[in-house]
């Protein structure tokens, strides 16, 4: 049985794990909108489908790796990753979308750039006790650990 203390810290890792795909798929959406000059909420769509790639992109490459064949692993990834992206999108894009001018703030701002890292940083934060509590039960990126380590 893990001790909390554990918990904490796996529920860290699997959190930052997430905040990788997440960020990707979330700055390249905004990124393709905003210079696209797609409306908020198709950039928004944008981020959030994209996220969701790179999120389950990234956990399938590492279960993969530990030879689980593939229709097994993706829903290991699936059953691992869903409710955290989810969580860290509802987050981060209610940040960004909460910001005054932050959706209209061009690629060269600060504004864009401060209000996505800050928007993710939110996020990071929201999701590891999401995290945790899916862990403790055996949830959320449990169904992955052992995977990962063996």
């Amino acid at each position: 049985m893990q001790t909390p203390d554990t918990t904490w810290r796996t529920a860290t890792s699997a959190t930052l794990h997430c905040l990788t795909g997440c960020a990707i798929g979330e700055i390249l959406g905004m990124v393709i909108g905003t210079a696209a000059t797609l409306p908020t909420w198709s950039t928004i769509t944008l981020s959030v489908l994209l996220a969701f790639l790179f999120g389950y992109a990234l956990t399938l490459q590492g279960i993969l790796k530990a030879d689980i064949p593939l229709n097994q692993a993706i829903k290991l990834a699936l059953a691992a990753d869903t409710l955290s992206i989810l969580t860290m999108e509802l987050v981060d894009n209610t940040v960004v979308l909460a910001i005054p001018g932050a959706m209209d703030a061009g690629l060269a701002t600060f504004l864009f750039w401060g209000t996505l890292a800050l928007s993710l940083a939110v996020a990071f934060v929201v999701t590891v006790p999401v995290n945790r509590l899916l862990i403790s039960r055996g949830k959320g990126h449990a169904v992955v650990h052992h995977v990962h380590h063996h």
